[in-house]
């Protein structure tokens, strides 16, 4: 599980194809990392991933084919700026909100616009993600959670601080982009027990 806090700013530094698959090799940046261990998750731009092998600078991970063509990392270029976050520990404070690192859905950048020292990302989202989407709720952009400001039928609006533009890939991110999106997991878990519920 992660928290949607950033713990640093890394690039995707290499991708080998492996039949079919394909390990990435992503440089840590920012990431602090000390005490990495081989196979704890670190998420990338959202995305859950499981580290393969490291050195004192970059890591490794492997991502199937299905993770390839739900997430944007099958489309990233090399030297590509990504948001990194290790797994969080029960003695963690839970600054953001708790998040899987499972991608529900692509949404994409359609625009972005000052308002004073802060900025108002609009972003457009497939209907199967934003049912679950709430005006003051909690969603995950490329792994960074954010509060709803605004959301209609073809997408959600967020404010991003400086400090959040600047200590994430949203620094480089451009309008257009595509970017992963999870939705809140208190939101789906509570359909699924409404909707036993009412099966029952």
């Amino acid at each position: 599980m992660f928290t949607g806090i950033i713990e640093g700013v890394g690039h995707l530094a290499a991708r080998q194809p492996q039949g079919g698959d394909v390990r990435f090799t992503f440089a840590t940046g920012s990431l602090p990392f000390e005490a990495v261990q081989l196979g704890e998750s670190i998420a990338v731009n959202g995305v859950c991933l499981t580290v393969t092998a490291f050195d004192a600078g970059s890591f490794q991970a492997d991502a199937s084919t299905e993770t390839l063509s739900l997430t944007t990392l099958g489309a990233l270029p090399e030297g590509a700026l990504l948001n990194l976050e290790r797994a969080m520990r029960p003695t963690d404070r839970l600054g953001g909100h708790l998040v899987s690192g499972h991608v529900d859905g692509l949404g994409k950048v359609q625009s972005v616009h000052g308002d004073a020292r802060a900025q108002r990302w609009r972003f457009a989202a497939p209907a199967a993600v934003l049912r679950y989407v709430a005006k003051k709720g909690s969603i995950c952009v490329d792994g960074v959670s954010l509060t709803v400001n605004e959301v209609d039928e073809d997408g959600f609006e967020v404010a991003l601080i400086p400090h959040t533009v600047a200590n994430t890939a949203f620094a480089q991110t451009a309008v257009g982009a595509a970017v992963n999106l999870e939705i809140d997991l208190v939101a789906r878990y509570v359909e699924r027990l409404l909707g036993t519920r009412g099966a029952a």
